[in-house]
């Protein structure tokens, strides 16, 4: 019994001193910043693969991991329907696509069918900036 306590009395200590989990600090996002589809276009037809090339206004373009004012990666969202948390680090999924290079394209294998493509910039860390630089939701038929 009195090993139940001790364990009891230090599992207390440590969960006292255990500072509770912060909020992920976000990024600044310039304002009037914008990022969106150079192709395809919202309602195309396509056939696979799909090239896909991102656009952005007002920021630029920087590789995960580097700290420089108004710059971030893309993340593209593919059928997506909710939007992923804001205030965390973008998980890396099948649907959310993280392109942490800098890179400002890719070509995509998607089945036939409709599709939603969505882009989010994400920090230096995968987090979205404050406010959020989302492109519009877009529409394409891969035939």
């Amino acid at each position: 019994m009195k090993t139940l306590l001790a364990a009891c009395g230090l599992l207390a200590t440590v969960t006292l001193a255990t500072p509770a989990l912060a909020e992920t600090p976000r990024t600044p996002a310039p304002e009037g910043a914008s990022v969106y589809f150079i192709a395809p276009a919202n309602g195309a037809s396509v056939t696979g693969p799909v090239n896909v090339r991102f656009g952005l206004k007002g920021m630029g373009v920087a590789p995960a991991g580097t700290d420089v004012p108004a710059t971030g990666h893309h993340h593209l969202l593919v059928d997506v329907a909710e939007l992923p948390g804001l205030d965390a680090p973008l998980p890396a999924t099948d649907n959310i696509r993280h392109f942490g290079k800098g890179q400002t394209e890719t070509e995509l294998t998607l089945p036939p069918g409709k599709h939603t493509l969505q882009l989010l910039l994400g920090d230096q860390n995968h987090v979205p900036h404050q406010p959020p630089v989302l492109s519009e939701k877009i529409t394409i038929t891969v035939k």
